[in-house]
């Protein structure tokens, strides 16, 4: 018996504000709190509220039968708490009804597991308590930043004590083998991967809207049929998607929430589907083949690797330095420090510094909401530089020296006036 496994990313960073070369030294408020209320409120408003209101209301007219997932980082559900508690109790509300799990995933949305095993596994933790606290529930599967996945990755999410991890269902690794079976790392003993399909997810989440799209306009009930096709030919069909995907990326005027309305309908309308939550589905199915992956993909950019977050001058230089500052930070004790930091890890930031063109390049500029890489840049740059002098400023004991104390070590972290970065234009190059 198919089914569908809907999983929804959701996801806000803190973003930084401006943060001139001359703030330094004197303005330690790093992030642009204005804009991070205006653009919660703007995507509540379009998205979050709307969708939830409308999920809860399929949930209770299929009596239980329809089923979905949520990956929310630790950094929106601060934000929720703090300026749109309706959200957040609509989520609560929809835990509520026994027909949503809520995924693990690292709190700061963040690189971590490239960068520090040891912040990888705290931000971790730091999430599922977040995660206990708002929904009472103990996640069992866990997703990693933007799909960065590999098998390494995979038996260390096992050694967690994880169930199931979910990835991107990429074609090169595939092998002309289908995403709609569950498969496992060749390193792997339990942990299942769930894979996504691509193909049917990104018809919701990309090309919905697009008029020149042969299927467009696309209606609940053409879905429905290719859903159905993979009857005898699958057993779960992941549909992962951003969340924002409702009301922010396909506007209400493309027909999104109508399409959501009686897609449940036409689907359940084949004796044979169902639909599963993420550890339903690792639950249901066993494990058909291997999935090999050597080097870490994700969900992102046309080449589904990590080059949306790293691979130029500015992205490997920002990223390097601001993991430098662990130790640093961590042996300062001081709470507002750490937190800076570690929202300062957010993968968005790094993104915002890519330098691709064309469709892709269209997409980071979509999102990003400085005028050009070369600014996020700056301003990263600047702001770090600030935490850095801040760090230093502090002496702490160190281990065995009583009585003694001593400055931490130099990080090398640069200040970066906006007339330097104009020289890094000319190697500065897209992948």
């Amino acid at each position: 018996m198919p089914s569908i496994c809907f999983y929804f990313q959701v996801h806000q960073p803190y973003r930084l504000k401006e943060y001139s070369y001359f703030d330094i030294g004197s303005d330690h408020q790093y992030f642009d709190n204005e804009k991070n209320r205006e653009v919660l409120k703007k995507v509540s408003e379009k998205c979050y509220l709307p969708t939830n209101k409308l999920m809860l209301e399929l949930i209770k007219e299929h009596k239980g039968k329809f089923k979905i997932s949520y990956s929310i980082s630790g950094v929106a559900l601060e934000q929720f708490e703090a300026w749109q508690p309706d959200v957040l109790q609509s989520f609560k509300d929809l835990a509520a009804t026994g027909c949503v799990e809520f995924i693990a995933e690292t709190y700061y949305h963040s690189l971590a597991y490239i960068f520090s095993k040891e912040e990888f596994k705290k931000q971790i933790e730091q999430h599922r308590n977040l995660i206990k606290k708002h929904f009472n529930q103990e996640p069992k599967v866990f997703r990693n930043t933007e799909l960065q996945y590999n098998n390494e990755l995979a038996k260390f999410i096992e050694d967690l004590g994880y169930d199931a991890i979910i990835c991107e269902g990429v074609d090169r690794l595939l092998h002309g083998r289908s995403p709609n079976f569950i498969y496992k790392a060749p390193n792997a003993h339990k942990i299942k991967s769930l894979l996504k399909n691509y193909k049917l997810s990104d018809d919701i989440a990309f090309r919905f809207s697009d008029q020149n799209w042969s299927e467009f306009p696309l209606s609940a009930e053409t879905y429905a049929t290719w859903v159905h096709s993979v009857a005898g030919t699958g057993e779960t069909i992941n549909l992962f998607m951003d969340y924002e995907t409702f009301g922010e990326h396909q506007w209400e005027h493309s027909g999104i929430f109508e399409f959501l309305r009686y897609m449940p309908t036409y689907v359940l309308a084949h004796k044979d589907f169902t639909f599963k939550t993420v550890s339903e589905t690792a639950a249901a199915y066993p494990v058909r083949d291997v999935y090999d992956a050597h080097h870490l993909t994700s969900w992102a950019d046309t080449e589904r690797d990590l080059s949306a977050w790293l691979g130029n001058p500015m992205q490997d230089e920002a990223i390097a330095k601001i993991y430098q500052l662990e130790q640093q930070v961590y042996a300062s004790g001081d709470a507002t420090y750490i937190d800076s930091w570690k929202k300062m890890l957010t993968s968005d930031h790094f993104y915002y510094m890519c330098s691709k063109y064309w469709a892709d390049g269209d997409v980071h500029k979509y999102f990003s909401p400085y005028n050009s890489p070369y600014d996020a840049y700056i301003y990263f740059m600047n702001a770090m530089s600030d935490l850095s002098i801040q760090l230093k400023s502090i002496e702490k004991p160190i281990n065995k020296g009583i009585g003694k104390e001593t400055a931490p070590k130099k990080t090398g972290v640069k200040a970066v006036p906006a007339k330097k970065v104009a020289g890094k234009k000319a190697v500065v190059k897209s992948k």
